[in-house]
């Protein structure tokens, strides 16, 4: 067990925090990323030869025989406030009869980052790029994820469009796919797009300053508001976890703060699933080979019915989305402030999304989450390998050409970019426990109000709600029960290990 520490002094484990000019909070997280990721078998640098092939590229791709010019639509991009790697642009076009069609333009990355070279290699490494507190850990150099493949803003730049025809009801009526010239109109931020979209805050500058895009907009969210409908009615979990932001300022971490899934978020999420069910299915279609994103039907479900009957809430005995969700919706409904604690509970016994081969005349696994049956990941190739690897399979089979992978290939990278991932995203939970110990580390003693977020054997877990963090609850968690409000004081914390103890106040 670890130590509990004191409850009057911070322990020596913590770096200095004010070292001018030798260390800071940034440095001292994106050191401990770093030895975590090498730890862990990843690659925090690029190869000598990596960045050799990259200062080899001239610039962005160009148009060439077969490429449509859609550079005059009102394409924008729809991301975090601080993103840089923009991989995919969206429009909408207003048809007859209240049917609308979605143009998705999502980056061509494999037009510069060609299978079996080094930037390839170092992609097929890591498999994605890594999101820590003090530091990013991009899978591609930003020379090209944030400058030559990004759809940036003004920019030129050449993509793979999805379109699909949307009806009234939100239902899909027809789909196609070509590789196109576009050019991104407006770089917007979600937290400022939603606000607006909700009438909680003006229009971004950019809306104001390109005429017509205020009323796409509007039409893209009034089509993403129906398929979220529509895919909820189908057994899509409105599942809400919390996942801290680290807040700096300058190099010195000052706060923890939340993302909230907000109107522009859900607008893109839609809006990228249709696109990726759109392009399994039209591989399918081809016989051609798939990587599939694949959430299995739970194997802990009888679990989950537990968890709902003390609730005193009732499920069926076999897996059942629908059931799922509306028991979901309920909880919502009873107790928001608890919800995404019991999201995060429904979330680990559903268990991990994986990276899955799916062959022509196979039945897909689909996607219980989401409630999809064909589903890829193609939307994000600058930061995540399996969808460069999409992209491959999806320009070998508009052009009829010859499969880039090997079925054996395709088997043992469906695993490889599952196990990747599991480990990337051990290194960014680590981080950012540790980053919440750094930022607690000198209020030792402090009294804090929290919530029981885990009791069992293994041990309690509480969550404080500022700074919003969880610890594990060392002393006087006897009879304490998931859900139950308590009053902590913070005793120990633990920068390496990313460890935060309480005892009950």
């Amino acid at each position: 067990m670890k130590p509990n520490g004191s409850d009057t002094t911070p322990s020596n484990d913590q770096p200095r925090r004010h070292r001018h000019g030798k260390s800071t909070d940034r440095g001292a997280l994106a050191a401990l990323a770093r030895k975590a990721m090498i730890e862990c078998g990843l690659e925090p640098d690029f190869a000598p030869a990596a960045l050799a092939e990259l200062a080899s590229i001239g610039g962005p791709a160009v148009a060439g025989d077969g490429v449509r010019d859609l550079r005059d639509r009102l394409w924008s991009s729809i991301d975090n406030d601080d993103s840089r790697d923009l991989d995919q642009l969206t429009v909408a076009e207003a048809l007859a009869g209240g049917r609308v069609r979605i143009l998705v333009a999502v980056a061509d990355v494999d037009a510069l980052v060609r299978k079996g070279s080094a930037l390839d290699a170092h992609a097929s490494c890591n498999t994605t790029s890594i999101y820590t507190p003090g530091a990013i850990f991009p899978m591609l150099p930003l020379g090209l994820s944030t400058d030559l493949t990004s759809l940036n803003e003004d920019q030129d730049r050449i993509a793979m469009v999805t379109g699909m025809v949307f009806e009234a009801d939100g239902s899909l009526s027809g789909s196609d796919i070509c590789r196109a010239s576009v050019r991104n109109r407006a770089k917007l931020a979600y937290h400022g797009l939603a606000a607006w979209l909700t009438g909680e805050g003006p229009a971004p500058r950019r809306v104001l300053e390109t005429p017509g895009l205020d009323a796409n907009l509007r039409l893209q969210d009034g089509v993403a508001q129906r398929l979220a409908e529509l895919r909820h009615r189908r057994g899509a979990l409105s599942l809400e976890t919390l996942e801290p932001r680290a807040v700096f300022g300058g190099d010195i971490l000052s706060g923890l703060d939340l993302d909230p899934k907000d109107r522009a978020t859900e607008l893109i999420e839609e809006f990228m699933i249709a696109a990726n069910g759109v392009i399994a299915g039209y591989l399918k279609a081809k016989g051609c080979p798939s990587l599939r994103r694949v959430l299995r039907s739970p194997e802990r479900w009888a679990r989950i019915v537990q968890l709902a009957a003390g609730f005193g809430d009732r499920l069926p005995a076999a897996p059942d989305g629908l059931a799922l969700e509306a028991f979901l919706t309920r909880r919502r409904a009873a107790a928001p402030e608890k919800f995404p604690d019991l999201s995060l509970a429904v979330v680990k016994l559903i268990g991990r999304g994986e990276y899955d081969l799916f062959l022509p005349g196979g039945a897909p696994p689909g996607h219980f989450g989401l409630a999809v049956q064909d589903y890829t990941h193609s939307t994000a190739p600058n930061r995540r390998f399996p969808d460069l690897i999409t992209q491959r399979l999806l320009k070998a089979a508009l052009a009829n050409g010859p499969q880039p992978y090997a079925i054996p290939e395709l088997t043992e990278l469906a695993q490889h970019c599952t196990e990747r991932e599991d480990v990337a995203s051990k290194v960014e939970r680590q981080i950012r426990k540790s980053a919440a110990a750094l930022l607690l580390s000198n209020r030792i003693g402090e009294k804090f109000e929290a919530i029981v977020t885990g009791a069992s054997a293994k041990g309690t877990w509480v969550r404080i709600f500022h700074p919003p963090t969880e610890g594990r609850l060392e002393r006087g968690f006897e009879g304490l029960e998931v859900g139950q409000r308590v009053r902590v004081k913070l005793i120990h914390t633990d920068f390496e290990r990313g460890f935060i103890d309480f005892a009950r106040a």
